[in-house]
C-alpha cells in the first residue's frame, strides 16, 4: 500500500492529479477514480458490511424486501444493476461502494464531517484501468471490445442477470466499477461511480492487495482540512451542488456557519 500525506493544499492537489498525462492520447486524462473519507481510519467497508454480524447472509433478504415494498416507487422488473443502484441512491446497506471521478468530490467528503475535524481524512484513489485486468474474461473481452474501462448498467446487464451469476464468473474473489444510471442530480453532480465486488463477505481493501490493483491513499492531515474546506466552499464544491435540493442546501449552511472547533 503506498500511502502519502499532503503538505498543503497545492501538494493534495499534485498528489491527487498525479500521474493524469495520458501519451496514448496526448491529454490530461486520469486512470484513477476517488473516495474521500474523513478519517484515516476508515477502511473501504461497504454499507453492508457495516451493519455487522452475519451481514453477507443478509444481503439477500434486504434486497427481497426493497423490492417487495418498493414495488410502487421503481420498476421492480428492470436489470438487478439498475434497482440495486436505486437500493444504494436510498439508503438500503448494499455491496455498492460508491467513487467519484472528480478528486475536487472526494476533497469534500473527507472534510464535510466538521465533528471529524480533528481526525486526518483520507482520499484513495485506484487506477480503474489497471482494475479490468484481473475481471473474468469474458467480462475484459467485453469491455475491450466496447472499448471502455468501467461498465454501464446496460452492459453489465447483457453478462450477469443476478448476483449468484456474478459469484459463479470466477472462482476467484474480483470488482469491477459500473456507472449508474443518471437517477437524479445527485448522482450526475458527484460524477459518481460505484464498485461492486463479486462477494458480498469481501472487502474492497482485501481486493485491491490481493488482485495488486494500483492504488494509493493520500492522507490529509487535521491540522489541513479546514483551509481545504474553506477553499472548497469557495470553489462551489458543497452540499447545496452535490446534493441538489433543499436537504442538500440545509447540510450546506449549517455546516457553513458552524463554528471552527
Amino acid at each position: 500500500m503506498h500511502t502519502m500525506i499532503a503538505q498543503s493544499w497545492s501538494h493534495l492537489q499534485e498528489l491527487l492529479f498525479d500521474d493524469s498525462w495520458s501519451p496514448a492520447i496526448t491529454r490530461y486524462r486520469s486512470p484513477f477514480v476517488f473516495r474521500g473519507l474523513p478519517d484515516s481510519h476508515f477502511n473501504l467497508k461497504t454499507s453492508l458490511a457495516r451493519l455487522g454480524g452475519e451481514y453477507a447472509g443478509l444481503e439477500r433478504h434486504l434486497l427481497r424486501n426493497f423490492r417487495k415494498y418498493g414495488h410502487d416507487s421503481f420498476d421492480t422488473t428492470g436489470p438487478i444493476w439498475h434497482w440495486l443502484t436505486m437500493a444504494q441512491h436510498q439508503g438500503l446497506p448494499t455491496r455498492l461502494l460508491d467513487w467519484t471521478y472528480s478528486p475536487f468530490v472526494a476533497m469534500h467528503f473527507a472534510t464535510a464531517d466538521i465533528r471529524l475535524g480533528d481526525k486526518d481524512g483520507v482520499i484513495w484513489k485506484v487506477n480503474y484501468h489497471d482494475s479490468c485486468k484481473q475481471l473474468p474474461e469474458p467480462m475484459r473481452e467485453k469491455l475491450e471490445n466496447e472499448g471502455g474501462n468501467v461498465f454501464t448498467v446496460e452492459l453489465l446487464t447483457e453478462l450477469v442477470r443476478d448476483l449468484d451469476a456474478f459469484a459463479q464468473l470466477d472462482q476467484s474473489d474480483f470488482f469491477l466499477f459500473f456507472e449508474p444510471p443518471s437517477l437524479d442530480g445527485r448522482i450526475i453532480n458527484q460524477h459518481a461511480l460505484f464498485s461492486v465486488a463479486s462477494s458480498a463477505s469481501v472487502l474492497m481493501d482485501e481486493l485491491l492487495n490481493k488482485t495488486n490493483t494500483q492504488f494509493k491513499r493520500v492522507i490529509l492531515p487535521a491540522a489541513l482540512k479546514w483551509e481545504v474546506r474553506d477553499k472548497l466552499d469557495q470553489a462551489n464544491i458543497t452540499e447545496r451542488v452535490l446534493f441538489p435540493g433543499l436537504e442538500g442546501l440545509s447540510q450546506w449552511l449549517k455546516r457553513h456557519y458552524s463554528p471552527r472547533g
